[in-house]
């Protein structure tokens, strides 16, 4: 009979007589539900960009062609967006552009030629890991060179910096304003170039940038709107507070709209940890660089996309080994030892490896989260993989409830052909997921002590409300075989 089946279009008054047969979507899909994920790169816009800033930008496969026209070329979100491209061509990359603030500086630097080449060659001068390269003629005044050099690198518009020569002296300058300009690397020879013969260069290291753009009209601007990956540049006290609050609420059960902020720090070895111990969010993770040629904002775009790429098809398998594309190792004298790293990654400083072959390899991503509430060591949120497994693991039981109960009576005991749910099929819902995240997806272990700890039952004071505690074991990394090898003669 109709009264004893719940339909949802089928209305249960009808008299005219014709077959009626109703097509319920809800139990089509066997599988676990897949979360889409999106990357955010947050970064400044010049004048010159198409786009207006705190606009939501999607990028193509042309990202760093798009971002050029959109952001500005040379810009910060235009080196971003292009390195991010080339490091995956499947992650879905998005951009939010900042202005300059008003308040800001510029960070210079500059290169100074001085004595008389005695022998003709090439200048090769990397800014941000990128080359400029020019002729150096024997006898040659600096001054001319120094102007030829400056042509040189404003001819390269996708260069962070602008350039003038005065006297022998390039003066560099960043296309846009804030302490993230002091960051930008300048070197000679690299690859193990020489500089002509007689022929002396002095660089004065990036500096005097000041007052970053503020970081809270993009949250507000995404509001309610979810990006999984999120790399801000950004490392002033104010902004960072910003991201870590907007973040733990994004986490929470209310709205989940999970975000992590992926962003890289310059400095040496004492520095990095120094500034690591101070923070202790599970919502960032930090890549700690020293003499690296490669733009912290570019490297920390890299980083992000990579390990976008891997958590979503499988956030509990460790991003050890990956490669950064296109990321310039620092010099084998500059690289932190094991010991070294093994400390940073006490200071929520993440770490990276450099193979034979001079690519820049992921060695472990943690978050800046150390100690608990009590200040007290804690591992809970310490590793990137232990917080997509978790946050992924919630998605999956969220989604299983909402498909098989999506407008349910709720009861003690289920009648037939009603929609109904009880605590007892709502346990079953449950522990059918974590078979499947446990055999399929690889992402629980010990499901016997799941069930066993399971517990599902109808709230006391609100008799609309089924309350549960799940206990899920989560998969472990693979990352240290110990062993003793106990030779016998």
């Amino acid at each position: 009979m109709a009264e004893n089946v719940s339909f949802n279009e089928i209305p249960d008054n009808i008299r005219v007589p014709g077959i009626y047969i109703e097509i319920d979507p809800s139990k089509a899909v066997g599988g676990g539900a897949v979360m889409e994920r999106r990357l955010l790169l947050v970064g400044q816009r010049l004048a010159a960009g198409t786009v207006a800033a705190l606009t939501a930008t999607r990028l193509g496969s042309q990202a760093g062609d798009q971002a050029a026209q959109a952001f500005g070329e040379g810009s910060m979100l235009h080196g971003m967006a292009a390195a991010a491209r080339k490091a995956n061509d499947y992650v879905d990359i998005w951009a939010i552009a900042l202005d300059d603030d008003v308040a800001g500086v510029a960070a210079s630097g500059t290169v100074t030629l001085s004595g008389t080449p005695t022998a003709t060659g090439t200048l090769a001068l990397y800014i941000g890991g990128t080359q400029v390269r020019i002729a150096v003629v024997a006898a040659e005044a600096v001054a001319t060179l120094a102007t030829r050099l400056a042509d040189a690198i404003n001819a390269d518009t996708s260069l962070p910096v602008i350039a003038s020569a005065a006297l022998g002296v390039v003066t560099l300058t960043s296309r846009w304003k804030g302490e993230t300009g002091n960051d930008l690397d300048v070197r000679l020879n690299y690859y193990g170039e020489q500089t002509p013969a007689g022929l002396a260069v002095a660089i004065v290291a990036m500096a005097g940038g000041t007052a970053n753009p503020d970081v809270q009209p993009v949250l507000d601007a995404i509001a309610g709107q979810q990006y999984y990956s999120i790399v801000c540049p950004y490392l002033d006290g104010a902004n960072l507070t910003a991201l870590e609050t907007e973040m733990a609420s994004r986490f929470g059960p209310m709205d989940v709209l999970t975000g992590h902020v992926f962003n890289a720090m310059v400095g040496n070895h004492a520095e990095l940890t120094t500034w690591g111990d101070g923070r202790n969010s599970p919502h960032v993770s930090t890549l700690g660089l020293y003499d690296m040629p490669t733009a912290p904002w570019v490297v920390a775009s890299v980083w992000a996309t990579v390990a976008e790429f891997s958590g979503a098809n499988d956030p509990a398998r460790p991003f050890r080994s990956l490669v950064l594309p296109g990321v310039l190792p620092p010099p084998e004298a500059s690289r932190f030892t094991r010991a070294e790293r093994n400390l940073a990654l006490y200071d929520g400083i993440s770490t990276f490896t450099v193979d034979q072959g001079g690519q820049v390899l992921i060695e472990t991503i943690i978050t800046n989260y150390q100690v608990n509430s009590f200040g007290l060591p804690d591992i809970a949120l310490l590793r990137l993989e232990t917080k997509w497994t978790a946050d992924l693991i919630r998605f999956r039981f969220n989604a299983a409830v909402a498909r098989d109960y999506p407008r349910h009576k709720l009861g003690d005991v289920a009648v037939p052909g009603q929609a109904y749910a009880t605590p007892t099929t709502v346990r079953a819902t449950l522990i059918a997921e974590a078979i499947k995240l446990a055999s399929e997806d690889g992402l629980l272990e010990d499901i016997e002590g799941f069930k066993r700890d399971l517990l599902v039952k109808r709230s006391t004071q609100n008799p609309n409300r089924l309350n549960a505690v799940l206990t899920p074991n989560l998969v472990n990394q693979f990352d240290i075989f110990a062993a003793a090898v106990q030779y016998r003669l």
